[in-house]
Formats: C-alpha cells, structure tokens, sequence
C-alpha cells in the first residue's frame, strides 16, 4: 500500500512539474509576439493623438491591452490559484472619444497595464521560460552522455552548461549534472511558473491604489444618494403641498361653510358635505399613493418578488414576472432595486411602444440579477438626464452596475446587478 501511494504521488508530482514547463512554455512563446504588438500599437496610437488619429485608435488598442491583462490575471488563477486584482476607472456610455482617450490614459490602472507590457516582454518572458528551460534542459545532458550530441563538438569541446564535454568520461560529467539539474527542476518548476505570475502580479495589482479607488467611487456615489435623497424630499413636499394638503385646507372650508349652512339652507349644506366626502375619498387616496411611493407596504410585508409583481399588475401593458429568490435582501437594497425596476418599467410603458414586457428577477452568487425585457422600437441608451441615467446612480450607491442592450428596432434588455447577501 505505501509503495503505490508513494508511486501515485510520484506521477502526480511528475504530472504538475510536465504541466508547468509547457504552461511556461506556451506563455513564453505568445509573449514575445503580444507584448511587444501591444506596447508598440500603443506607443504609436498614443503618438498620433496630436494629429487627430489617436483619439480614434487609443482607446481601441487600450481596450486590446486590458483583455489581454485580464486573460493573464485569468490564468494566475487558473493554474496557480493567485488572484490579480484590477481597479479600472468606469468611463460615461456616452464620452466623447476625446474624454474616453484622456480618461482612460489617466486611469492608473491603465498605466500599470502598459508598464506590465514593458516588462512582461522582458523578465516576464524569462521566468515564463525558465520553467521549460530547467526540465528540458537536462536531456540535452543525457543525450551527450550517449553519445547522440556528437554533430555539435565536430573536432572540438562541447560545452554542456560548465562541463566542457571531450570525451567519455567527461560525457558522464554532462549527464550527471543533467541528473542534478533535472532533481532542482522536479523540486523548483510549479514555483517558477508561480513566480512568474507573482511578477505579474506586482506590476498589475492595484494594491493600496484599489482602495483609494473605491473610496472615490464611494465619494461619488454618497454624493448622488445624496442628491437623490434631497430631490425625493422635495417632490415629497411638493406633492403634499399641492395634492394632499390643498384638499385638506378645502375640506376645511367646506366644513365651515357646512357649519353656516345647517340652520339656513340643510339641502345645501347636505350637498357640500358629500363633496366633502369625496374630496376626503380622494385626499386619502393620494396619501396611500405618496407612501406608496416612499416605500411601498407590500415591500416592506412581502419582499421584492411581490412588489415588483404589485408593480406589474397596475402596468398598462402586459407585463411577465419571473422570481427566484431564496430569501431577502436588506430593506435599503430591496428599495432600490424596486424603484430601479419601476423606473426602467414606466420607460418601457412610455417610450418602447412594446405591448408585452418580461421582468426576471433572481439571485445568484452573491448578487441580485433583475432583467427587463421588450420587444419594443428600441434605442435606449443611458444618456445624461435620461431615466436609465438615474437608475445607474441608485445603484451606483449600492456597487451596482447596470447594461443596456437596445439596437435600433429592439428588443431592449435592461440588466441590474447588486451585490448582496439574501437572509
């Protein structure tokens, strides 16, 4: 039992040293080609931005640059189980190209991105080689040892590493040091490939530049919840100043004119006073639809699944509501994924022209997905002062992002994401 453990954990070893050198390999031999492609379309693109031309292409070639970043931090994870983090700048849909070149060159992460280039085609390419190198290498050793590597030392002293090879016995020298080389490489390769990706990692991880980046999103998006709060308070005013309370003060005065009225003329003051009740009828109603539109009671008693399905049913199109919802999120980030929904749904009522509407809602690690689908005329985008626009800030307060795919003839899918945990 103990030899074929022993035996299997040989192959395994033996396995993950193979599998590192040809990893090392392959990452040496695209190097080289896409670094270097990379830095120097860069380089290019960046010195034609005088003239116009870069402007166009900069953001292009830096978009290229970040995928192939992102396939490396990818493959850290991979096959040696290191995560590389990213801390990019979001750029506006709609920036000019002009702001998108300009933001996205003075967005650190982009500038790492570009140094990771320079020295990915340097140092990178040799620790991603030097993997293969010390496993391969040995053999050439033993193939001088057997006499194989004759053609290379016609009538001369063939070096193998410090080993001048000239004959048999020196030839055993060769292969013994390709034996010694051979044991570092079944001991050192994996960490060789994995120090390679620490060198990666050192250049494109943000470090303490990811959390002064998160603390300037965060100074962003508590200035537009606060901006969007203050503006809530005041359309709460407004619509207590001119709905509920009007009808109030005018109950008030009806009542007094009623009061007036009873001895005098009772028709008429019988009259006022089912005016008075209506005007009382549709003074509460308002009040119900203001809470409502603070927080609505089926929210707080039932979840998001059930106001978002309330929501859908007082729609004037046809509206399909899917959910999957485990349990709930926290109050502050059911409310605003509600009122996002209902925002993208009175969007869809009035501009899509469609005349069926799908809602999903779900949530799946770690974050709340909710899809509003029609297959209405199309061209949404997220414009400043449009109604998407608003919703990108609510969510923004919460990490939430939000996509808009509307091609020109539809349909329209609206996706929000919020990171949360469900109770």
């Amino acid at each position: 039992m103990t030899t074929n453990t022993n035996s299997g954990g040989f192959r395994g070893r033996a396995r993950e040293v193979l599998l590192a050198a040809v990893r090392g390999l392959v990452l040496a031999l695209v190097i080289l080609p896409v670094s270097v492609l990379c830095f120097a379309l860069t380089a290019i693109s960046v010195a034609l931005i005088p003239i116009g031309v870069g402007i166009v292409t900069t953001p292009w070639i830096l978009g290229g640059v970040r995928d192939v970043a992102d396939v490396r931090r990818r493959l850290a994870y991979e096959w040696c189980g290191m995560r590389i983090r990213s801390a990019y700048r979001p750029l506006p849909p709609d920036a000019s190209p002009w702001a998108r070149t300009f933001g996205m060159l003075r967005d650190p992460q982009v500038g790492r991105d570009v140094l990771w280039l320079f020295v990915d085609m340097t140092a990178g390419f040799l620790t991603a080689l030097l993997p293969a190198v010390l496993l391969f290498y040995p053999f050439e050793g033993f193939a001088v040892a057997a006499g194989l590597w004759r053609v290379l030392r016609e009538g001369g002293t063939y070096w193998y590493g410090f080993v001048p090879v000239s004959g048999q016995g020196t030839a055993f020298a060769a292969a013994a040091l390709g034996a010694v080389i051979l044991v570092a490489a079944f001991r050192w390769t994996p960490a060789l490939l994995t120090a390679h990706f620490r060198l990666t990692r050192a250049v494109l991880d943000p470090g303490e530049g990811e959390l002064v980046e998160r603390v300037r999103v965060l100074t962003e998006t508590r200035k537009d919840a606060v901006d969007a709060s203050a503006a809530e308070l005041r359309r709460i005013e407004r619509d207590l100043h001119d709905g509920a309370q009007a009808r109030l003060v005018a109950m008030g005065m009806d009542l007094g004119t009623i009061e007036m009225l009873l001895d005098k003329d009772p028709e008429h003051a019988k009259k006022l006073l089912a005016q008075t009740r209506q005007a009382s009828v549709e003074a509460l109603g308002e009040l119900r639809d203001l809470v409502r539109g603070i927080h609505p009671p089926v929210l707080a008693e039932r979840g998001l699944g059930d106001a978002v399905r309330a929501l859908a049913l007082r729609l004037p199109v046809a509206t399909e509501v899917t959910v999957d919802l485990p349990g709930r999120a926290d109050a502050p980030v059911e409310s605003a994924a509600y009122f996002a929904v209902s925002e993208v749904l009175t969007n869809a009522v009035k501009h899509s022209g469609a005349d069926r509407i799908w809602v999903d809602v779900h949530h799946t690690d770690g974050m709340l997905r909710i899809s509003v689908t029609d297959h209405g005329r199309g061209g949404a985008t997220i414009g400043a002062g449009s109604g998407l626009a608003g919703v990108e800030r609510r969510l923004g307060t919460f990490d939430g992002v939000l996509a808009v795919s509307s091609p020109a003839g539809g349909p329209t899918m609206v996706t929000m994401e919020i990171p949360c945990a469900l109770s």
